[in-house]
């Protein structure tokens, strides 16, 4: 029986704007709920209301969503925006919007939660001034802010070197940065250049990016191991070592990035079944052909399924529609293979990138395992020493781990520390990262005033939430020694 909202899509960047386009032309009733106010994403927040200052600094790739945005808007489908979706149970989607919450009710949910940056546990990592490249974007997509003072930068990949690209272009000084590849990154990534031909107008851009920034005469150092941060007066001290060398780099702004990963909040609420990416250091929900997942009313696509970039993302969410018409039985088997074609196809080349980058960014070694003295999770102000010695304890995993630390207790649930809590444990324990597993995550998924909680109700056609029956597992209790 439709329930009104025959299709809710989670997310509204590349993927979820994608899967609706393409399930309203298939004659779908759809809602897409993001927690932004309007859609966009994060590679195209704020781009309806940009000014040309910002559109030059930001340049084409974040222009380019002018298309997506528009059709957008002209199909029909209704946008939820300041929403945070808490649960989703058989009543449908849990949301808090407007200060209250309300239950959406849905016959399919298409899950397009976008990626988050990859945590960067290294020494200073939490100090004030210290930030992820990406909160710097949304500060220059959402309100034009641009960093003042000495901007360093610490990481590697793509991103970094379009950050950089565009912090220059808003006039912003960047005093250096330091690249963290491990030793060997060229070399592993070179027997994937073949495949990576498929992407050339992509990897034409990216050695573009690599040859402005040579030319830029920004200083740059290939690091050793991991550098350190320190409050040094006003200001910020990076002591780092390259070519065996100790050297200082003083700085008002530091910028952190090591690549992105999936954003799996979600899938792993509602405990589905993921993989291990060894590729990306990080872990993937499984996913089918239509991003169709091992419950029969719910897909994921885009980044949140593994990690492809924005145009990847975008064909994924056409798919994604296209076999939410497909079981809603708008489409015939047919119909949806042909309209399939031409995303496939799109998909397939954006893919063949994936394997150079990959191995040419991968994160170093000393990020996955981070020394003793490290903070690991920032909520709770826990060690990479403190995990070391929860294993020496007998904790096989992290829901132990956060029974004796509290590890992962903090308001972001595991989200910043969760992937590096598993792999510490791994190495210590001498386990598969998936024997040690993940978080266990419990509603509600983001922080919920009590006042608006109390404003759900069900109303009497409704099917109460549904209970999660618990499953045994060894890692989610206390062990003794």
């Amino acid at each position: 029986m439709s329930t009104g909202t025959q299709l809710a899509v989670i997310g509204a960047g590349p993927a979820g704007l994608a899967a609706a386009l393409a399930a309203r032309e298939a004659g779908l009733a759809v809602t897409v709920i993001d927690q932004n106010p309007a859609a966009g994403g994060q590679i195209y927040r704020g781009l309806a209301t940009a000014s040309d200052r910002q559109r030059a600094a930001l340049g084409p790739d974040y222009v380019r969503g002018d298309r997506l945005l528009a059709e957008f808007a002209a199909c029909g489908a209704k946008l939820v925006g300041e929403a945070q979706v808490w649960d989703i149970t058989d009543a449908g989607v849990a949301l808090w919007h407007d200060a209250r919450c309300e239950m959406l009710p849905a016959d399919q949910i298409i899950l397009a939660t976008g990626a988050m940056e990859r945590p960067s546990p290294l020494p200073g990592w939490t100090l004030p001034g210290v930030m992820f490249a990406g909160a710097v974007q949304i500060l220059m997509k959402q309100a034009g802010l641009v960093p003042s003072g000495r901007v360093a930068l610490v990481g590697n990949g793509p991103l970094l070197l379009l950050l950089a690209r565009q912090l220059r272009a808003a006039g912003v000084a960047i005093c250096g940065l330091l690249d963290t590849r491990s030793r060997g990154s060229l070399r592993r990534a070179l027997p994937h250049v073949p495949g990576a031909l498929q992407a050339t107008p992509e990897l034409i851009k990216g050695f573009g990016l690599l040859r402005d920034f040579a030319a830029s005469g920004v200083p740059h150092w290939r690091l050793d191991r991991a550098p350190r941060i320190e409050t040094a007066g006003h200001a910020l001290r990076l002591d780092f070592f390259a070519q065996d060398q100790p050297r200082s780099l003083e700085a008002d702004l530091v910028l952190l990035h090591h690549g992105v990963i999936p954003n799996t909040q979600l899938t792993r609420l509602l405990r589905l079944p993921h993989d291990w990416d060894a590729a990306q250091q990080a872990w993937r929900p499984r996913v089918g052909r239509w991003g169709e997942t091992s419950r029969p009313d719910l897909r994921i696509v885009g980044d949140a399924a593994g990690i492809d970039g924005a145009l990847a993302a975008e064909a994924a969410g056409h798919l994604a529609g296209l076999g939410a018409a497909l079981t809603a039985g708008r489409l015939t088997a047919a119909q949806a293979a042909d309209r399939a074609r031409h995303w496939e196809r799109l998909l397939r080349r954006q893919r063949a990138l994936r394997p150079l980058l990959d191995a040419l960014y991968a994160p170093p070694p000393w990020l996955l395992r981070p020394a003793d003295e490290v903070t690991v999770c920032r909520c709770e102000n826990v060690s990479a020493g403190t995990i070391r010695a929860m294993a020496k304890l007998g904790c096989r995993g992290p829901n132990q781990t956060k029974f004796f630390s509290r590890c992962g207790m903090g308001t972001c649930q595991g989200r910043m520390c969760g992937d590096s809590v598993t792999q510490i444990l791994a190495e210590a324990t001498g386990l598969t990262l998936e024997e040690v597993g993940q978080y266990r995550l419990r509603p509600p998924l983001v922080p919920i005033p009590l006042a608006a909680l109390a404003t759900l109700a069900r109303g009497p056609s409704e099917a109460p939430p549904r209970r999660r029956r618990q499953i045994a597992d060894p890692t989610d209790g206390p062990v003794l020694p």
